[in-house]
């Protein structure tokens, strides 16, 4: 079909690629930045180890700040990418594993659009502290807000239980080529996999029970977030070394990313 052909030349454009695996990389440093956060803060040295707070910590100079902006072309790029994946891929599925497949494409370009936002606003910044209210304490402030929060909420956690669930099941495998990789390389990329995806899934979970718990309890003052969520996780007897080994998978995703970024399936 016409429509499908013009979209494969688009997916398939060497400029969105290399945008695309910029972008990989991007999320990968992000989530680094993450995790030596949240290691200063199972220390008790304290930082804001969300996404937000990592992206200011690279906007703090003037060429953090432009390579922030490269950041924010590799992660509109992602979004495009898996916008055109979720409209033309997945044909030759069965409906139900195509439905499936196109729901993780668009939660994801969710997930990068967002990032992508948050990206530019630093940017902007200059890396100073958001002015903004927090999107949670507006969305309480609405007719029917504890609804829409605690139904994002529950929208966290199941994305997020799906990133655990494709590390632990290796799911991610089709996000790769690793075609001439060798043996030891493509062990070695399905074992960072393993263990990344696993522990962003179980950081996004805290994160997206905070925001049912904030919902439920109709509170605007209570902390939400990826940042609440590793410093209420600090607070517990043995939260400190959870959280050194939770920092320890960010950085192995980390890691990961920089693999996909060079092995990205096109």
């Amino acid at each position: 079909m016409p429509e499908q052909s013009a979209a494969e030349q688009v997916t398939d454009h060497p400029a969105l690629d290399v945008l695309a695996r910029v972008g990989l990389v991007a999320y990968g440093l992000v989530h680094l930045l993450i995790a030596a956060l949240a290691v200063r803060i199972a220390f008790g040295a304290g930082g804001q180890a969300d996404k937000a707070g990592a992206l200011q910590a690279v906007a703090a100079t003037g060429v953090g700040r432009a390579v922030l902006w490269l950041v924010v072309g590799g992660l509109v790029a992602l979004v495009a990418d898996r916008l055109v994946e979720a409209v033309w891929g997945h044909r030759g599925l069965p409906w139900v594993s195509r439905l499936r497949r196109t729901a993780v494409d668009l939660a994801e370009a969710v997930v990068f659009a967002l990032l992508a936002k948050t990206a530019a606003d630093v940017a902007a910044d200059g890396g100073a502290e958001p002015s903004s209210t927090p999107l949670p304490t507006m969305l309480l402030g609405l007719p029917g807000g504890p609804v829409l929060l605690g139904a994002a909420g529950v929208g966290v956690v199941i994305v997020a239980g799906y990133a655990a669930y494709r590390g632990l099941s290796g799911a991610f495998r089709r996000d790769l080529d690793l075609r001439g990789a060798g043996l030891r390389r493509s062990l070695l990329v399905m074992r960072l996999g393993r263990v990344g995806w696993t522990a962003l899934g179980t950081a996004y979970v805290l994160s997206g029970a905070l925001l049912v718990v904030a919902a439920v309890q109709h509170d605007p003052a209570q902390p939400v977030g990826l940042d609440a969520a590793l410093k209420g996780l600090s607070e517990h007897t043995l939260g400190p070394p959870a959280l050194v080994v939770l920092a320890a998978g960010l950085a192995v995703f980390a890691v990961y990313s920089l693999f996909q970024a060079r092995h990205r399936a096109g």
